[in-house]
Formats: structure tokens, sequence, C-alpha cells
């Protein structure tokens, strides 16, 4: 957890500040007893009533600077800790941003999202305890040195009571810490749940499943609800026997005093003052009860955070990255063998392929082929196992990862769009494209109808998936939104499934005035998309059965062939 408190480095004279005025107010508080035990052994006592308006004016000024000193540092404490709250957030993002697709298959996309809420919701609520970190021990030690100075006797009572108190609270603990990383476990499968649910919400309607799901979330809740009760059930135990604890030591107090002043051995002032002391300790095991119940579930926090600050992916810039410059690419895979991590075989095998610029180069299999495989390597969202991909003759790994994917015009097989307008999305990857540009790629991607015939055109806002779009206007928007960057490789990995022949093959005629000096790679399922390819791979379980044009592998690759003759006519294949 201390790991984490290296954020709090930008606000150290902050820190400071809090820690020196919570000193204070703790040393000012320590310091009223003694003017009470005074006015009332002196001033009430003798009946000097000038003493006891001085005095009087003493404590009210004393208490007016502790106030101060506190709300001086409760101010300075709230926007340290939302700084720091801030700050673990945005370096937690940044570092989650770096990850390879490896590194989000191994936590998950939920565990993710309750790492960078809930769990820095949980230390940042620990920051703001630092008030009661500083206050509770300083009162602590504080109240029992001035009540032994007060009556040494009187204070063997305390001596006993404390460590008492903090084995309990020590037994408490150890039995609630497991318990509490158990309970932000149980989170992520509550936000599991409800995510797929959310997203997958068409899905469960149409196949009559809301009740099964129900049933799921149900116990994802329920799991959740006997753990959090578990927890509170043994946290809010503390609390009563604490009471228990210190009352019995109170009682002892009076009792012991009483008998002390009968005695002439102590004053009542002094007995008061005592009382006070005592008051204040128990008041700072209380605070430090606090701080006990959080620090363990902030812990378990602490430790998922640093689980993902310490993860190190291997897809990073080589040290001397070389820059991709803004020209014609051709790409070329030497001999690329690929296994996804924990697979029993290769996704592809030896793949040795050229895309030169001004071709179409078509990448068509079965399912599980290993064609979006082949997308993901060039995109180098993973790195290849053997072999080298190399662009214009530079190794992919040699090249900075921000000047490759600014050269890459990328439409995935799902559409992808967010939440704002359709300039938004279609402005995502060209953040100076102008209306005129944004409109002709609307216009090449056939997107411009539906998009005009939209209530507010262009500014028309889109929900958040573009769930108020159809599947082949989505795919459309995408397709405008690769064409707005004007990049040098266009990626299209299975990006037409969704339209209609007609809408096809506009698509495909207009495409081929705007990328005829780009490198186009196509993933596709239908035959009658990348017929007019200049190259054509054909993959099967991982390796290439066949490369060429249509004409040449209908007469040399029997995989291709049944492909075709699955989809398109004798005189259509021809």
């Amino acid at each position: 957890m201390f790991k984490l408190f290296r954020f709090l480095k930008p606000y150290r004279v902050s820190v400071i500040a809090i820690i020196t005025l919570m000193l204070l107010q703790s040393l000012a508080q320590l310091y009223l007893p003694t003017l009470l035990s005074d006015i009332v052994d002196v001033g009430v006592v003798k009946g000097d009533v000038s003493y006891i308006l001085m005095y009087g004016g003493y404590m009210l000024l004393v208490a007016m600077g502790a106030m101060a000193c506190v709300m001086v540092a409760s101010y300075l404490l709230a926007k340290t800790a939302t700084g720091f709250g801030r700050d673990l957030r945005r370096n937690l993002f940044a570092h989650v941003e770096s990850f390879s697709l490896h590194e989000f298959d191994k936590l998950g996309t939920s565990s993710l999202i309750t790492r960078t809420t809930n769990d820095i919701a949980q230390v940042q609520q620990l920051v703001v305890m630092t008030r009661m970190f500083i206050g509770a021990p300083t009162m602590l030690i504080g109240g029992v040195i001035m009540a032994s100075y007060k009556d040494a006797h009187l204070a063997i009572i305390l001596i006993a009571v404390i460590p008492i108190l903090a084995l309990v609270i020590a037994g408490i603990m150890r039995t609630g810490l497991p318990l509490f990383k158990t309970l932000q476990v149980k989170i992520d499968g509550i936000n599991l749940v409800l995510r797929e649910h959310l997203t997958g919400i068409r899905v469960i309607r149409a196949f009559n499943r809301s009740e099964h799901e129900k049933t799921k979330f149900e116990r994802a809740n329920q799991d959740f609800t006997q753990v959090a009760t578990k927890v509170n059930t043994i946290m809010a135990s503390m609390m009563p026997v604490m009471m228990l604890i210190f009352n019995l030591g109170i009682v002892a107090i009076l009792w012991y005093g009483g008998i002390r002043i009968d005695h002439n051995q102590m004053q009542i002032g002094d007995l008061m003052a005592f009382i006070q002391y005592a008051m204040q300790i128990m008041f700072s095991m209380f605070m430090m009860t606090m701080i006990f119940m959080m620090i363990p579930r902030a812990s378990a926090s602490a430790v998922r955070i640093n689980e993902v600050l310490a993860i190190q992916t291997n897809i990073h810039n080589a040290p001397h990255a070389e820059k991709l410059h803004d020209n014609q690419t051709t790409i070329a895979f030497n001999h690329v063998t690929f296994s996804y991590p924990g697979a029993e075989q290769p996704a592809v095998q030896d793949i040795t392929f050229e895309a030169a610029p001004g071709e179409v180069t078509a990448i068509i299999g079965g399912t599980g082929s290993g064609k979006t495989t082949l997308i993901n390597l060039l995109l180098r969202f993973y790195d290849v196992d053997s072999g080298s991909i190399t662009l214009n003759g530079l190794p992919l790994p040699s090249l900075s990862l921000e000047s490759v994917r600014n050269q890459m015009g990328y439409v995935p097989q799902k559409a992808v769009l967010f939440s704002g307008t359709v300039t938004d999305n279609l402005r995502f990857g060209a953040d100076v494209a102008s209306p005129e540009d944004l409109a002709h790629a609307a216009a090449t991607a056939q997107a411009a109808q539906f998009v005009e015939e939209m209530k507010d055109g262009y500014a028309s806002v889109l929900a958040q998936g573009g769930t108020n779009l159809s599947g082949g206007q989505k795919q459309r928007l995408s397709i405008a939104r690769a064409l707005a960057r004007k990049p040098n490789i266009y990626i299209f990995d299975d990006s037409f499934s969704a339209l209609d022949f007609k809408t096809d093959a506009k698509l495909r005629a207009a495409l081929k005035s705007e990328t005829e000096r780009a490198t186009m790679i196509i993933v596709a399922q239908r035959v009658s998309t990348i017929m007019d390819a200049q190259q054509i791979i054909v993959l099967d379980e991982g390796r290439i059965a066949g490369k060429g044009t249509h004409s040449e592998l209908m007469k040399t690759c029997e995989v291709y062939q049944e492909i075709v003759s699955s989809q398109l006519s004798e005189e259509e294949s021809a």
C-alpha cells in the first residue's frame, strides 16, 4: 500500500502543513484539561473570579486555535486526497492504455473497471483519514503522559486498559483482513455479470434468458452480501467491546480517584483533568479503530491496484525507435508464427506474403483460420513468436507504435462507435479534418445519405456503442472514420459483412479511387468482396493454403475452390 503513496509527492508541502497543523491541534487539546484543572483547583476552590475569567479566556483562545488548525488542515486534506485520487486514476488509466491484448484478457475488463473506480476510492478514503493517523496516536500517547503527570498511581488503570483494547482490535482485524480482500473480488463478480447483462441485453431477451440472468446476478449479489454481512458483523462487534472495556476503566478511575481525593492524595481538579485525558484517550482509540477498519479494505484495494501497475507489457517502443514516415508502405510477413498464451497449437504458422502500395491484398479462410490474428499482429496488439513483420523493410518492433498506428486506417470486425455526435466519431482519428473532408469520407463509405436524413445530420448524437444505428450503418460509419484519416495503410477486418450486395459493390467501387496509392488489406468472408484483389491469401488452420489472384487460385487451390463453390454459382465464379 505504501508504494501508492509516491503519488503524494506533488502534495508534500500540503502534507507537511497538515501534519504540523494536526500536531498543534493535538497539543492544544492536551493542554485544555490542565487549564480546567487549574480553574477548578485554584479559581473555584478559592473563589477567585478573576483567575477563572483569565484562565477561561486562555481556554477559549486555545480551543479556537485548535478549531482553526482543524479547519485549515481539513481543507488542505480534502484538496490533497482528491488530487491524489485523480493522479492515481490518471496513472492507472495511462498504464492500462499501454497493455497488449494479452494483459486485458488476463485481468478482465470488469476487474480493471473496479480497480480504477472502487479500489482507488478506498485508498483515497484512507488518505482522507490521514488527519486521524496523526491526531489519534498523538492524543493517545500525549493523553497517557499527561494523565501520568497528573497522577501516576491512577494512570496504572489506563496503562492496563490500553493493551487489552489493542489486543481486541488486533484480533478483529486479523479476522477481517481476508474478508476485505474477498469483498473486492465479489464486487468484480457483480460488475462482470452486470456488464455482460447490459451489453448483451438484446441476445438475452431474444433467447428468453432474462430469468436465467436474474438468477445469475442474484447468485453474485448474494455472494457479495454474505461476505459484506460477515465483515460488517465483525466490525460492528468492535465498538461495543471497546466501549465496555473503557467504561469499566472509567468506573475504576472514578472509584480509585475518589479514594485518593478522600485521602488528600489528589485534588478534584486533577481528577476532572484525568477523566478528560481518559476521554481523549478513548476518543483517540475510537479514531484508531476507524483507521483499522479502513486499513484492511484499503490494503486489499492497494494490492489490486499495485498488481495492475506492476504489470509490464512486452508491447512497447524500443529505446531508439524509428519513425515510420508518411509515405507509401510495403508490408511483409516473413515466416510469421504466433500462439495465443495458453494455446496448444499456433494460431498462425509460417506465414509469408507481401502487401504492396496501390494493391489490394485480401485474406480469406474458414472460421478460426487466423485471419484476424494476422491483423492483430500487424497492428502490434501482440508480438510474433518467430519470424518477422516489416514495414518498408524495417522490423515492426523497431518502429514507434505511434508512428505505425498513425499510418493505419483500421476498421474492426465489430464496428465500434462512441457516444457523441457523428462528427465526433468521424474525427476520432483525424482531429483536423474539415467538414468537407468528413462529408466526402461519409459519401465514399455510402453513409452520407442516412446521416443527412438524421434529425441533426452530422451533429446528430449517437448512443454509446452506436445502439441507435443498424449494423450496416455502424459499419459504414466505421469505414468513413478510417477514410477521414487518409492513411497509407487500410485494414478492413471483415468490415463489409453487414452490408447488402448492392451497397458492398458501390462501396468497393468508391474505395478504388480513394485508396489507389495506399496499401490495402481486406479480411473477408465473402468471395464477391475480394474477387478483384491483386493478391488473395487463403488460410486454412493457421497456414497459407494458397496465394494468388482469383483466377489463379481457382486453378491451384482446393480450399479456395471449396469456399467459392459454397458461395457463388458456376457463372459468378468464372
